[in-house]
């Protein structure tokens, strides 16, 4: 099943309020809550308060967007402590999906023990956010160990965990065809899309790959799970643009 969405993220100059408006009036179902401006780690009182205001508006939360990087704390202490923030906050919210960040550094720009030091990080956090029913989603993204296929697919196999899963968006320096064919690689452990239309660093309406997301979403929708299909940013930055981006993926859905 397939639920349309927004990244909150998307307008980091909108208040939650704002966001949650936008989002009803354009018939979307969910919010992902990034943790940068919007619901920060260890606010926990605004992490509650966000996550009535979205049940509130009939909306789901569909996750909570970190931006914990693995490699970046040197100490498991620190890495647990900063991991128990973003649990407290996604339980506030209302979800048990949070989005983390597979290191800093293109999958072919790893050391082998670097790889292996990012691969136990993640499975010593997988740990901990199992046994807070919490799901940890690889944000998949050019320069980190998610930016190839093989890549993505060695790190998830490596970690071996149940709550390690992994997001899907195109990656807008390669063709069609090697998208759709990374899609279906990491379909067992995909969770959300985030939905965008940019070729190379131009921005562009999502109506102009409308065929592309088609084939995108029904590989996505071919496993009968629930994926979160949300928009991310704007081909202008402008909420103006909300409505026909809205419009496009609730059609393709």
């Amino acid at each position: 099943m397939l639920i349309s969405g927004l990244v909150s993220v998307s307008f980091r100059a909108l208040s939650c309020e704002e966001i949650i408006t936008l989002t009803v009036q354009n018939g979307l179902k969910a919010i992902e809550w990034g943790a940068d401006v919007h619901v920060p780690p260890g606010f926990t009182a605004r992490a509650r308060e966000v996550g009535k205001m979205t049940a509130a508006a009939g909306l789901t939360v569909a996750a909570y967007g970190s931006y914990y990087r693995l490699g970046q704390l040197p100490t498991r202490e620190q890495q647990a402590a900063e991991l128990q923030k973003l649990v407290e906050n996604a339980e506030l919210l209302g979800t048990d999906t949070i989005r983390i960040w597979a290191g800093g550094k293109g999958s072919a720009d790893v050391t082998e023990s670097e790889r292996q030091a990012l691969i136990r990080e993640a499975a010593f956090l997988a740990e901990i956010a199992a046994d807070a029913g919490v799901r940890l989603c690889f944000e998949c993204h050019p320069h980190t160990l998610t930016d190839e296929r093989d890549a993505a697919l060695f790190l998830l196999q490596s970690v071996n965990r149940d709550n390690v899963r992994i997001y899907w968006q195109p990656n807008q320096y390669k063709s069609a065809s090697a998208n759709r064919q990374y899609l279906r690689a990491i379909l067992p452990w995909l969770t959300n899309l985030h939905v965008f239309h940019w070729r190379g660093e131009e921005k562009l309406p999502l109506a102009l790959a409308a065929d592309q997301w088609r084939d995108y979403l029904t590989i996505a929708a071919s496993d009968s799970q629930r994926h979160y299909c949300l928009l991310e940013f704007m081909p202008d930055g402008k909420e103006e643009s909300l409505p026909q981006e809205a419009d496009c993926l609730n059609a393709l859905i």
